[in-house]
């Protein structure tokens, strides 16, 4: 199986540099992967680089902790759209949705998406599984579909661990089938990877992505 059309191929530890996210954004046209995710203040950069290969730039807002005010993500949503992002992955205010103040956390995805979708843009929502009960998973996955979000995203990869198969397998049962689910955060082997898609991730974020499209010994001798 090839799987890289379904993967964010992705740079955003802090440590990131100009020549990092370069090879990045060749790697990703070698290998169509489904977009590149990277930092904000590289986005104008890869968006650069990426021209006519038809691979799109993605960023991140509100990233990794979610408590930025909406005006604050609304802002830094703003900017990345103008500078050629067309996927955004936006952390919710996980202390709100834990609070209950789910009005307020739709609110600020309702006005997420209206931008995003402005601009042409596709808007995913990190909710941290890691962080949350299941019975907050769901309520973050019914508040995300109704504020018309265009994927609701496990983890930002810098929590206690990442995506699970049980968290991909509950979210597709919380979400309506047109909202697609991003599974990121320690995916480091294809086998992982394809774990995740079969429970219901359409999408894949990782840093390591070229392993993931190494087939394992098993499918190498099948074939």
């Amino acid at each position: 199986m090839n799987i890289a059309s379904t993967i964010d191929h992705t740079l955003l530890k802090p440590e990131a540099q100009p020549e990092q996210i370069s090879q990045l954004c060749r790697e990703a046209a070698t290998h169509r992967f489904a977009s590149v995710c990277v930092p904000p203040s590289y986005v104008a950069q890869a968006v650069r680089e990426l021209q006519g290969t038809g691979v799109p730039v993605c960023s991140v807002v509100g990233f990794p902790l979610g408590y930025q005010t909406t005006e604050t993500k609304l802002a830094e949503a703003r900017q990345l759209v103008q500078q050629g992002a067309r996927e955004l992955d936006m952390v919710i205010n996980i202390g709100d949705l834990l609070a209950r103040r789910t009005v307020l956390v739709e609110d600020e995805v309702c006005r997420l998406a209206d931008l995003c979708h402005t601009h042409g843009a596709l808007l995913k929502v990190i909710i941290e599984t890691a962080l949350l009960t299941e019975c907050a998973i769901i309520a973050a996955c019914q508040l995300c579909a109704a504020a018309g979000a265009d994927f609701v995203k496990t983890s930002t990869g810098f929590a206690s661990r990442g995506a699970s198969v049980a968290d991909v397998e509950l979210m597709r049962q919380s979400l309506p089938p047109h909202i697609r689910i991003k599974a990121a955060g320690g995916i480091r082997t294809r086998e992982a990877a394809l774990a995740l898609l079969a429970a219901g991730a359409d999408r894949i974020g990782s840093s390591n992505s070229l392993a993931l499209l190494e087939p394992a010994a098993h499918e190498t001798s099948a074939s």
